[in-house]
């Protein structure tokens, strides 16, 4: 059960427009496993770096949506290591200032673990008690993986999990 925490385990979300990949994606793709490239905020890239460990939970949140919702729960499968998008001249998110012996950027692999019961809107969210400072709720707050505390991965998931 996603909610039983390990030993260090921390949680997250992670955004995506579903139009460009969606959790259902995530489920077709081989073993239900893709690296979270192309993220290109040194924020969120010294979150995937540093912090992002393997085991660690995610929620898979869907943006530019109608609605944006919470729609599943991944697993960070390999900690962050370098994005070679960077280095790939015809890729959408080639960095020319990235060098292969000294990388901008990193990203983190995840693993599909289970679509929720029901996806979770951000207008729901937003009146759950006991969210009031998840950073997802928080004013100018677009980052595209953000923390999530025990606490309120608790809530989310108990909602969601709910038919």
């Amino acid at each position: 059960m996603p909610t039983k925490p390990a030993q260090g385990r921390r949680h997250w979300l992670v955004k995506s427009e579903p139009d460009v990949f969606s959790f259902d994606d995530l489920l077709k793709r081989p073993d239900k496993t893709t690296h979270w490239d192309g993220v290109r905020n040194y924020q969120a890239r010294n979150t995937m770096r540093d912090d992002m460990k393997k085991g660690d939970l995610v929620f898979f949140y869907h943006s530019s949506a109608d609605p944006t919702e919470i729609a599943g729960v991944a697993e960070v499968v390999r900690d962050g290591y370098p994005d070679p998008t960077a280095l790939d001249p015809k890729d959408p998110h080639f960095d020319p200032k990235s060098k292969a012996d000294a990388p901008s950027w990193y990203m983190v692999d995840i693993k599909a673990v289970e679509k929720l019961k029901r996806p979770i809107s951000l207008a729901e969210l937003r009146t759950m008690k006991g969210l009031e400072k998840m950073t997802l709720l928080q004013k100018g707050s677009r980052l595209s993986i953000q923390p999530v505390t025990e606490a309120e991965w608790k809530i989310v998931y108990a909602a969601g999990m709910k038919g």
